[in-house]
């Protein structure tokens, strides 16, 4: 399973995005500043926008999901009992594993922006998928539920994992860092030797390379080790 970018470029009233690359199987954080396109190639790589010029070839997926950053976006349900069964997961188990017990009956859009957040990556993160595209998934939520939302992606083993974020704080284990800059997205690599030209690295990391403590990834205990590695 991979999605290859052949040459791919967006363009629309002096904008543009280019984008060459392959993404394997495996976790892939791509960075960049606000306005270069990340949440563009996100519905670029999940097929939902056509290039203006190249191909995206998605090879040997056969399912495939892109979470918004706002959820609202997804809502189809009248009821949290019914989004969830649109879905096709067990409402009882989501509201668990959200924290919304005793919910089932309420409108989805009458919970707090960070709560349905919640009860949409919940029922994301409860089915497989070849492709899985997150953009920006960590915005709403308070610091616990990153937490546990890091815990969920990183064990993801199998399939295309792609997260958009603006993120500087809190992250699962990725194996590859990409970043969009000067209007091209570009691969930085593998961990751990992306971080040595990881342009938007979070200034945690930059200051443990610049003292010689490279960690083994970007989670927050792997960020630990690294700061009190003697």
């Amino acid at each position: 399973m991979r999605v290859l970018l052949d040459n791919t470029c967006l363009s629309r009233e002096g904008w543009s995005l280019s984008a060459r690359g392959i993404f394997a199987e495996g976790i892939h954080l791509v960075s960049g500043d606000t306005g270069t396109g990340k949440t563009t190639l996100a519905l670029m790589l999940a097929g939902l926008l056509p290039p203006s010029s190249g191909t995206v070839y998605r090879e040997g997926i056969s399912s495939l999901m892109v979470s918004f950053q706002f959820p609202e976006y997804h809502v189809t349900g009248t009821t949290i009992r019914d989004e969830c069964i649109s879905w096709g997961v067990d409402p009882t188990a989501i509201l668990t594993a959200a924290n919304l017990r005793d919910r089932l009956d309420h409108s989805p859009l009458k919970l707090s922006r960070g709560e349905l957040k919640r009860l949409h990556l919940a029922c994301v993160m409860a089915r497989e998928y070849d492709l899985l595209v997150l953009d920006e998934p960590f915005s709403s939520l308070d610091c616990r539920e990153k937490e546990r939302v890091c815990i969920e992606i990183s064990h993801r083993t199998t399939g295309v994992t792609v997260i958009f974020t603006h993120e500087q704080m809190q992250f699962p284990r990725v194996d590859y860092i990409w970043e969009i800059a000067h209007g091209s997205l570009h691969s930085r690599g593998s961990i751990p030797g992306a971080f040595e030209v990881w342009e938007h690295a979070p200034e945690m990391i930059k200051k443990l390379i610049a003292r010689g403590k490279v960690p083994e990834n970007i989670t927050p205990s792997d960020l630990l080790e690294a700061a009190c590695r003697t």
